[in-house]
């Protein structure tokens, strides 16, 4: 089998912030041989530790670490997302199966009864058995597919910013996943680069910036941070001050998945953000593209050591496997969102349950234990 991968951009760069990986994020990259590569460049936070935003009161506790690894058979990690970029693509560039075009966007696609045929800008035309798109947020192939109109606005804003893990008092160089709770905002940091940063992001609720709506990054004035953020502890207030810079990223959502018609038709599927734009509250987004890849790997693999792929069953047996996972964590999502950003009774409420209930409040056994084996499945409905 051999694989055309189109990328709009002319080259990968440095683009982006952090990214949390659970355990079942990491399990798919060590499962792709990717275990040494991705200890050499990410961080592996020992804790997860919620705090009230405003008195800095601890509200909740996760160990990760050891805890993780013991638990679900992988670390937590926490990776810059340009590093993760470069893990994945000199692993590609050291197959001898896909060719990778940079500065391709593609722009239409039409299937036939043997395959499918895109348009790339440039007006290049190419033909092949099935097509692919994991082309995000603003996927012109959903657009195409399903019809179902633009991502909507959430409300929403996430600032980014990041900072030398030398330039940060002292007592703030601890190898944690903080999270801030505040009303109508939280914050959340963590080290990536091997511990050498901090990844920063504050999300606030806020109207929609008047630039392009289809940039996740724009130039973001620290005023109107500090503005939205309100007063807060002197430990996060600290962080926010160290960050040299900030870039806006306005939040755009769907509604949960609806069936597996939202994954693939045909021979055309949706991948990561293009099928399941996913809140931030979870840390899962690209989890979940990266078990979408892994899991229609293994059933490619499999076939493919038997017969040429029947890509239109392939892919029904593939969506039909992976949507109910992507709603449920896009359900989720959003469901934390509400809950991160309380005010008043949902804000005692929320905090009583983490006091009551401690680790279990935080953990994801559901998630974090991994997606199903979509090999394992085809045996049990065989």
């Amino acid at each position: 089998m051999s694989i055309d991968l189109f990328e709009r951009a002319p080259e990968f760069s440095e683009v982006g912030a952090g990214i949390q990986l659970g355990p079942n994020a990491v399990r798919v990259l060590h499962d792709w041989g990717l275990q040494q590569p991705l200890e050499a460049v990410a961080a592996f936070p020992s804790e997860l530790r919620v705090r009230a935003a405003a008195d800095g009161r601890v509200l909740g506790r996760l160990a990760l670490g050891e805890a993780m690894r013991q638990r679900y058979g992988a670390p937590y990690a926490t990776i810059h997302r340009a590093d993760l970029h470069r893990l994945l693509l000199q692993a590609l560039l050291e197959t001898t199966t896909v060719a990778l075009h940079t500065g391709q966007a593609v722009i239409g696609h039409q299937t036939d009864a043997d395959g499918v045929a895109i348009t790339t800008a440039s007006g290049a035309r190419w033909h092949a058995d099935a097509l692919l798109a994991a082309d995000g947020v603003w996927s012109t192939i959903r657009t195409r597919l399903l019809g179902d109109g633009r991502a909507a606005f959430s409300g929403h804003l996430a600032y980014r910013g990041m900072v030398r893990r030398e330039d940060l008092p002292a007592a703030l160089r601890t190898p944690q996943v903080v999270a801030w709770l505040g009303a109508c905002m939280h914050a959340v940091h963590y080290p990536v680069r091997a511990g050498q940063w901090l990844n920063v992001v504050v999300v606030v609720e806020g109207p929609l910036p008047p630039a392009d709506v289809e940039s996740w990054d724009h130039e973001a004035r620290v005023a109107e941070l500090r503005q939205r953020v309100g007063r807060t502890h002197k430990d996060l207030d600290a962080v926010l001050r160290a960050v040299p810079g900030w870039r806006l990223w306005p939040l755009h959502v769907r509604a949960p998945m609806r069936g597996p018609h939202e994954h693939a038709q045909g021979r055309v599927a949706l991948l990561g953000d293009a099928a399941h734009p996913t809140r931030p509250y979870l840390a899962q987004g690209a989890a979940m593209a990266l078990e979408d890849a892994w899991a229609l790997g293994r059933l490619l693999a499999a076939q493919s050591r038997t017969a040429v792929a029947d890509w239109p069953a392939v892919l029904a047996h593939w969506a039909q496997g992976r949507w109910a996972r992507n709603a449920r964590v896009q359900a989720r999502s959003r469901r934390n969102g509400t809950v991160f950003h309380a005010r008043g009774a949902l804000r005692w409420a929320r905090d009583a349950a983490l006091a009551l209930l401690g680790e279990r409040a935080l953990d994801q056994p559901w998630l974090y234990g991994g997606a199903p084996d979509p090999l394992a499945e085809a045996v049990i409905r065989a």
